[in-house]
């Protein structure tokens, strides 16, 4: 029985890499298309797109789901963010967040990776843009299908009440 699997086995790869040299040959001068790249060949380098210019606009957006930290609403360019300052405190730090009007930095990053509460931010949370990011007015590069959490859960709702 194990000979007979091996023999299979054997015969669909042959089959498989015969398929794959002859679709290789039928259509050779096809280039290869990446969504990033285009059609740059792989030992070329791609021309980059633009910079898009940073929205700067101050006001929050919704989030898509939860515990998704929060964007940037505005421009963030020249702001040193090092182990020595964190230019987002001068304004986010919860002692200057009345005098700014800025939002204060979550309570969340006031927690050690034991869970203890801290006197000051936690390493861990030190480095803004590590998770919170600037926004552009920009055409994605690849197909995006995602739906908000909140759009799926009545629509479910809806179709079982359908199938009732």
């Amino acid at each position: 029985m194990k000979k007979s699997t091996s023999l299979a086995a054997r015969l669909a790869l042959v089959v498989g890499a015969t398929l794959v040299a002859v679709l290789a040959h039928a259509a050779p001068n096809l280039p290869l298309v990446d969504p990033m790249r285009g059609t740059t060949a792989l030992d070329q380098e791609a021309k980059p797109p633009l910079m898009q210019t940073t929205e700067n606009k101050d006001v929050r957006r919704g989030r898509a789901y939860a515990q998704q930290p929060p964007t940037i609403p505005h421009q963030t360019d020249g702001y040193q963010v090092d182990k020595s300052f964190n230019k987002c405190l001068n304004c986010h730090a919860r002692s200057k967040a009345e005098q700014t009007q800025a939002i204060p930095v979550s309570i969340t990053h006031y927690i050690g990776r034991e869970g203890m509460p801290l006197a000051s931010i936690a390493p861990a949370r030190y480095f803004c843009t590590q998770c919170h990011v600037t926004q552009v007015e920009a055409k994605p590069l690849v197909e995006n299908t995602f739906t908000d959490v909140d759009a799926l859960l009545p629509a479910k709702a809806g179709a079982k009440k359908a199938h009732q």
